[in-house]
């Protein structure tokens, strides 16, 4: 028999599924008279299985009318965000490349459009501003996540 926090984590998942939303609404109370466990029992689950590394985000409010909010987040924005925090005044141009790599590998990006980003990066790396040079990478690949 699985443990409560595998039981907790299954019906949460089983209701996201069920949306179209990606998003789901749930009391505490309803989850907990469900599978019949404590309240701080869902907190755990909430706050080790579904955390932003993990693709979730989690809103809750607690008490009377309280809820909890749970959001599958697709991964491609959370790469794109790792990515751009990773660009700063001092990225060098193999690291940049081998961010264009990865997300061509992970078929994120098309071949066509690594091969744009990449005359592009050519380009900003030629630009002796490094501040603009920042900007303009984090334009590109901001760009990229708007289209992903």
């Amino acid at each position: 028999m699985s443990n409560i926090a595998d039981l907790i984590e299954e019906y949460i998942l089983r209701k996201l599924a069920a949306e179209d939303s990606r998003k789901v609404e749930l009391r505490r109370t309803d989850i907990a008279d469900e599978i019949e466990c404590a309240p701080s029992q869902i907190s755990y689950v909430l706050n080790t299985r579904f955390t932003l590394e993990r693709g979730f985000t989690v809103e809750s409010r607690r008490g009377l009318g309280g809820f909890i909010r749970i959001t599958r987040v697709p991964i491609q924005k959370m790469i794109y965000r790792d990515i751009l925090q990773e660009i700063d005044e001092d990225i060098p141009f193999e690291k940049v490349k081998s961010i264009v790599h990865y997300l061509l590998k992970n078929r994120l990006i098309s071949n066509r459009e690594a091969a744009l980003v990449m005359q592009f990066t050519t380009l900003a790396f030629e630009q002796p501003n490094l501040e603009e040079r920042k900007k303009a990478l984090q334009v590109i690949f901001l760009t990229l996540a708007d289209f992903s």
